[in-house]
């Protein structure tokens, strides 16, 4: 009982020691480098930056906007295909297939767009069927 109750104490001392909240700057400065990794279509940087700072793109996906638009839509009007296809991927089925905020799903958006022959359209629709 005792080992257990020391085990816990170290534990959550160290977690205690380990955790450091983000501030609202760094927060900031992180979506603007996701969204410029974005719009140039460097997908090594993106990667790196979401692997350095231990975020998963489907847990923040929804609250990143780059100049109103989604990571999706961003990409489809900087014809960043592989940073697209690579958002796609990592997102689940439901996000891909959900209404944004003006109420079009990415691939109804794209679609009025003149996006849908690209190869994001193709990956989402791959996902989602």
């Amino acid at each position: 009982m005792r080992l257990t109750a020391l085990f816990m104490a170290a534990g959550l001392a160290a977690v205690s020691l380990t955790y450091t909240p983000i501030s609202h700057a760094n927060a900031d400065q992180l979506i603007a480098s996701v969204c410029d990794y974005v719009a140039s279509d460097d997908k090594n940087r993106l990667r790196k930056k979401l692997k350095d700072t231990r975020i998963k793109l489907r847990s923040v996906y929804d609250g990143i906007t780059c100049n109103g638009n989604s990571l999706l839509r961003t990409a489809m009007l900087s014809n960043a295909q592989d940073v697209g296809v690579f958002v796609a991927k990592q997102l689940p089925r439901k996000t891909l297939s959900a209404p944004e905020a003006d109420g079009q799903t990415v691939l109804q958006w794209a679609d009025s767009q003149g996006f849908a022959g690209s190869e994001i359209a193709a990956a989402i629709t791959e996902r989602t069927n």
